[in-house]
C-alpha cells in the first residue's frame, strides 16, 4: 500500500464537513490483471429521486524540488485514473484535491493553466489548516 500523501487526512476531514461519505480509502480500481489506488471514494445523497453523487478524489501536495515533475505526475494521474473509471465506474467522477497555496501559485502559471484548461479536468481546492473545501473546479453539480 503506498503512503498517504501528507494532505490525506484534511481533505477527507474536509470532504466530510462538506457531507460527502467516504466509501473508500483507498478506492481500489481493477483494470487487467492491476490495480490502481485512488486517494478517497466519496458520495454525496441528493434528492432521492436523484441519488448519489460519487466521486473519487486524488490528493496531491506540489513539494517536491520540481513543482513541474509533480503536476506532471499528477496530470498522468488523473487521466489515467479518469480513463479507469469510464470502464469500471462511469458513474463516478474524479477530482484532483489540491491545497490552496498550490492552486495559488502553479495553477495561475502557464503550465497549471493548461491543466486547467483541459477538457474533463477537475479540481477540488482546500485549505490543509482548516480542513475545508474552498473551490471545485468545475463547480459540482450535486
Amino acid at each position: 500500500m503506498p503512503a498517504k500523501d501528507i494532505h490525506h487526512d484534511a481533505v477527507k476531514t474536509a470532504l466530510i464537513k462538506d457531507g460527502w461519505s467516504i466509501t473508500d480509502d483507498p478506492l481500489i480500481l481493477k483494470i487487467g490483471t492491476r490495480n490502481v489506488l485512488v486517494d478517497l471514494g466519496a458520495e454525496k445523497l441528493i434528492a432521492a429521486e436523484r441519488g448519489a453523487t460519487k466521486i473519487a478524489v486524488e490528493v496531491k501536495t506540489f513539494m517536491s524540488p520540481s513543482p513541474i515533475n509533480d503536476l506532471e505526475k499528477a496530470w498522468g494521474q488523473f487521466f489515467l485514473y479518469s480513463r479507469i473509471m469510464k470502464k469500471r465506474e462511469p458513474d463516478r467522477q474524479i477530482y484532483l484535491a489540491v491545497e490552496r497555496n498550490s492552486f495559488k501559485t502553479l495553477f495561475q502559471e502557464e503550465a497549471g493553466q493548461l491543466l486547467l484548461e483541459e477538457p474533463g479536468f477537475r479540481l477540488l481546492v482546500f485549505d490543509a489548516k482548516i480542513k475545508e473545501i474552498i473551490q471545485w473546479k468545475p463547480q459540482i453539480n450535486p
